[in-house]
């Protein structure tokens, strides 16, 4: 392992890919990718803004979602792109500690907001009739306003401490990223204490909402299975599905690197898992949740007079 001088408070990522034509080729991958998932959510945030017919609960909801995915996915790429094509793989203290306490706000923040767009639609479809005041607009920024103030919460207690455990071996992280599990066997003191800390607030935060989301479908479906318009059980299964794909491709990557004891984990299967949550995701919402869309296709023909006129 490389070996890092002990006096600097800063650190080595050794990135995701190897320094060769194979790993310039992933990373271009990587980097087109990047590109989709900024324009992609970038798109769904204004559309959403722009577009009267979209200011519902729902899709304020998805609008946040894709802000966080803008962000998520901002805090990781760029800096490894930077390192990998600068050939340096140096990243500050405080550089780390903007990357920890981002990517662990996304990651639990996300996770909330996962919970409550669950609600919205269980509610839309369990109980239609209380719709418009379990899920009225200032329920909706309650929601969202708890989310983001909860995960930073969470996030910055999680940093401070990481940040403020005594590093007295190499200060290589291998990651691609500051992460809090991977920056731990890096630590000269026995951190058994916080990896039950880091296990407990993995639960809260993904685990138990993963489990309420899982529940709340298996309700909604029911219900879904049982309506008499075929156009609104089609509708409605529709939406569930494509909630219930995003939820899978985040939590399931998330719970199984997070929940597992560190013998059993291995630095390679954790950066492949990252690539999940980290990248992929945030590429995969706005396309899913487009595509699948009527009302979000619908909206961009209304906002982009361009795609209106190729329709016709």
């Amino acid at each position: 392992m490389e070996k890092w001088n002990q006096t600097s408070n800063d650190f080595i990522l050794l990135g995701l890919f190897p320094p060769n034509g194979t790993g310039l080729i992933l990373l271009l991958l990587i980097s087109f990718i990047f590109l989709l998932a900024s324009l992609g959510n970038s798109t769904m945030i204004h559309l959403i803004r722009m577009d009267p017919r979209l200011h519902t609960p729902m899709y304020i909801l998805l609008s946040q979602l894709s802000l966080m995915d803008l962000m998520y996915i901002s805090t990781t790429v760029p800096k490894m792109m930077f390192n990998f094509f600068s050939g340096q793989k140096g990243i500050s203290f405080l550089g780390c500690w903007f990357q920890c306490f981002f990517f662990l706000t996304m990651a639990g923040s996300e996770g909330l907001l996962l919970c409550s767009m669950a609600y919205d639609r269980y509610v839309a479809i369990c109980h239609p009739l209380h719709y418009p005041i379990r899920m009225s607009k200032r329920m909706c920024v309650k929601m969202i306003i708890g989310s983001w103030i909860l995960g930073s919460t969470n996030s910055l207690a999680h940093t401070v401490y990481a940040l403020h455990i005594p590093y007295c071996r190499s200060r290589v992280i291998d990651h691609f990223f500051c992460d809090v599990p991977a920056m731990l066997p890096l630590a000269c003191m026995d951190t058994w204490v916080y990896e039950y800390l880091v296990f407990v607030s993995t639960s809260l935060f993904l685990l138990v909402p993963f489990l309420g989301i899982t529940a709340s479908y298996g309700r909604v479906l029911f219900v879904v299975y049982h309506m008499r318009s075929k156009e609104g059980r089609k509708k409605a299964f529709t939406t569930c599905s494509t909630h219930l794909t995003v939820v899978t491709f985040y939590y399931a990557p998330f719970v199984y690197t997070y929940l597992r004891p560190r013998n059993l984990r291995s630095p390679a299967e954790d950066k492949n898992m990252a690539v999940f949550y980290t990248i992929l995701t945030p590429m995969l919402n706005p396309i899913i949740y487009s595509l699948r869309n009527k009302e979000v296709l619908g909206a961009m023909t209304r906002v982009f007079p361009i795609f209106s006129s190729k329709k016709k």
